[in-house]
């Protein structure tokens, strides 16, 4: 039986839900809903563009995270291609943190 084609809907899925396996290794919440991700970005092509932040400009593990969330998304069936970007503008803080995340965290 052959498998469905992707769209971009099921890929955007596909990615959020690999986003959600990485971990920043500071504070035990995963990178999406940390709010390090700014935008996932699926072109026609299933070219895969991607805007992230870190907590900190400075942070120790930036390099690793860049890294794991290029390889955790590339190994998507159906994504052609995988850009990530890495941005402090604007910087992030604690109102990225999804409200879950806030109330796991003692912030709400």
């Amino acid at each position: 039986m052959e498998e469905p084609k992707p769209t971009k809907e099921t890929l955007h899925s596909a990615v959020v839900n690999a986003l959600k396996n990485i971990y920043d290794p500071e504070i035990p919440v995963n990178i999406y809903d940390l709010g390090l991700i700014y935008k996932i970005d699926i072109d026609d092509e299933f070219n895969l563009k991607i805007l992230m932040t870190m907590t900190a400009p400075d942070c120790p593990e930036a390099e690793y995270m860049f890294q794991e969330v290029r390889q955790m998304t590339e190994c998507i069936n159906g994504i052609k291609s995988v850009d990530v970007e890495l941005t402090f503008d604007p910087p992030w803080d604690f109102n990225n943190l999804s409200d879950e995340v806030k109330l796991e965290l003692g912030l709400m």
